[in-house]
């Protein structure tokens, strides 16, 4: 998965029937016919695409999205179907236009990127685009819509997961509430990125080779009425031989445990007992259809010590509503109330999953008050990224033919940084990111060891000497077009378990105060001295002067 990839079929884009150059906003194609109009679509321009403020309330954001970026670039061309759409669209554009877009490559198009799965921070370039104004210009919504959402809801899983603690697991339970299908497969593979271990999304497990779970839904065990319901009462043994009854076996078990004391449901009871004939080695019961303590989980015990009489091993219980923390508490010592009753070790290892609309909020507040839950299933608050639902990056001209570009604003959050940009990461003695600095891709790269000056891009005042112990470059040649077709991805198209180990890495370099969930200290993104001094005076020549009388 890791090595290059040279076929047109492999490097399409996931979903090549709408990731097309069409997948964009009309003004892109307006303002590419002016330029065409006007002589100026080979003129050299260089777009940054960025962030200005972190998702979720927090201080740091991760990039992904780049794959499905550069297998657009790869495949871009207009169809023949596409330029007679456009021709409907644009009646009165002249045809010469169309012979133009019809012929539009990027094969002279370089970006320079972060690697996905990055840990990324506002202002700093994620994506360097550089070519001819004509299709660069015509590459921003798709660039924008291609990472915006694969980097929200990866950062929205990082978050999750670092809320849910290091031994926890948590899986991505979110297609049925997805934003539609393209929208749900997208969220399973960057939540995965994200740092989650599985999903229930089996058309992303195939897609990605992702870890695919499920097991049933209150459905199944409302279906049952009653034992009279079980169409066989019987069950093979782990190692062979002569079906059991294994109905008797089970309500043997619930005797000996319980007696008669045990108000559980027969229709809940049937429900497990078929599941169980179903996947013996497989069970993970739903427990709360019901009654939790009082029916639930005794099923499920009662279950669990008759397949491991018959050489099988139960899994565990899923909570689905009420107060997970207490639940799974009281669940945790019946376990052990029915080791100790028979013995035997059957419940020591048994997961406790719990879902029902968790959040990071809801993640931070069972960890203060105190759990059993080994695994968390996420849906609609993870793929939807209810809590900010957009991350908001732009893509800004900041080099024509050349020529430095600023935006100005009334607001200095919305001031573009010009030029030409590479960043580097300042790391420190202990291994920890100290500091990112922008610079002009001309001056010479920071150097481990020697002291840099490095300042904030607005406030004057706000400066610090960082003497770094490592260097890393992280905006680096991902495409080149000028290759030719078959070489223009320069960097390797790693598999998703690669770029999770990859996220998990970056989140691990960076100081535990800046990627905590609540309070997060602000990671400092630095420009250096030369291109502050550069920003600033161009900044003065492009602001108009007020004039008073």
């Amino acid at each position: 998965m890791s090595d290059f990839r040279t076929t047109d079929d492999d490097l399409s884009p996931t979903n090549a029937k709408l990731v097309t150059p069409l997948l964009t906003d009309m003004y892109q194609i307006s303002m590419t016919y002016a330029h065409w109009k006007g002589g100026r679509v080979n003129d050299h321009a260089v777009f940054d695409l960025f962030f200005r403020k972190c998702p979720f309330k927090g201080e740091f954001a991760l990039f992904c999205g780049l794959e499905e970026v550069l297998r657009f670039c790869h495949s871009f061309r207009f169809s023949e179907s596409d330029i007679v759409y456009l021709k409907k669209l644009m009646p009165a554009a002249d045809p010469e236009f169309f012979v133009w877009l019809s012929q539009l490559t990027c094969s002279e198009v370089k970006l320079y990127s972060h690697r996905e799965g990055s840990i990324v921070f506002p202002r700093e370039p994620l994506i360097r685009v550089e070519g001819p104004l004509g299709i660069t210009q015509l590459l921003e919504t798709t660039l924008l819509t291609l990472v915006n959402f694969p980097s929200l809801i990866a950062t929205n899983a990082a978050r999750m997961r670092i809320a849910a603690g290091p031994k926890a697991e948590c899986l991505e339970f979110g297609l049925r509430r997805a934003q539609g299908p393209d929208g749900g497969i997208s969220a399973s593979r960057y939540a995965i990125m994200g740092g989650f271990h599985g999903t229930s999304n089996v058309a992303a497990g195939s897609l990605f080779g992702m870890d695919v779970k499920g097991t049933h839904a209150h459905a199944y065990v409302m279906s049952y009425t009653g034992l009279k319901d079980l169409r066989t009462r019987r069950l093979q043994p782990a190692g062979g031989g002569e079906k059991v009854d294994f109905v008797a076996l089970v309500l043997s078990k619930r005797s000996q445990l319980y007696g008669g004391h045990c108000t559980s449901s027969d229709s809940e009871m049937a429900a497990f007992i078929s599941f169980a004939q179903a996947f013996p080695d497989g069970v993970l019961a739903l427990v709360d259809t019901y009654d939790t303590l009082k029916s639930g989980v005794p099923n499920f015990i009662s279950v669990g010590l008759a397949l491991h009489d018959l050489g099988y091993k139960p899994r565990g219980i899923r909570l689905d509503s009420g107060d997970l923390a207490y639940l799974s508490r009281e669940a945790r010592k019946l376990f052990h109330e029915a080791d100790a009753a028979t013995g035997k070790p059957v419940f020591r290892d048994c997961k406790i999953v719990a879902s029902n609309d968790l959040d990071e909020d809801t993640l931070l507040g069972l960890a203060v008050e105190g759990h059993e839950i080994d695994v968390f299933g996420i849906g609609t608050n993870l793929v939807t990224c209810l809590k900010q639902p957009a991350l908001g990056c732009v893509f800004k001209l900041v080099e024509i033919n050349a020529q430095a570009r600023i935006k100005l604003s009334e607001g200095v959050e919305k001031v573009v940084i010009p030029g030409r940009k590479a960043i580097y990461r300042l790391v420190g003695t202990e291994g920890h990111a100290l500091f990112d600095i922008i610079q002009g891709v001309d001056e010479p790269a920071p150097v481990q060891g020697e002291r840099i000056l490095c300042r904030h891009p607005f406030a004057e005042s706000k400066r610090a000497i960082v003497t770094p112990s490592r260097v890393e470059c992280l905006l680096n040649l991902v495409f080149d077009g000028s290759l030719g077709h078959d070489h223009d991805i320069v960097v390797p198209l790693p598999p998703l378990q690669e770029i999770r180990s990859y996220v998990e890495a970056q989140i691990k370099s960076m100081r535990s105060d800046h990627v905590r969930s609540t309070s997060a200290t602000q990671y400092k993104v630095a420009v250096s001295n030369n291109l502050y001094t550069f920003m600033h005076q161009l900044w003065l020549e492009n602001a108009p002067i007020s004039e008073i009388s």
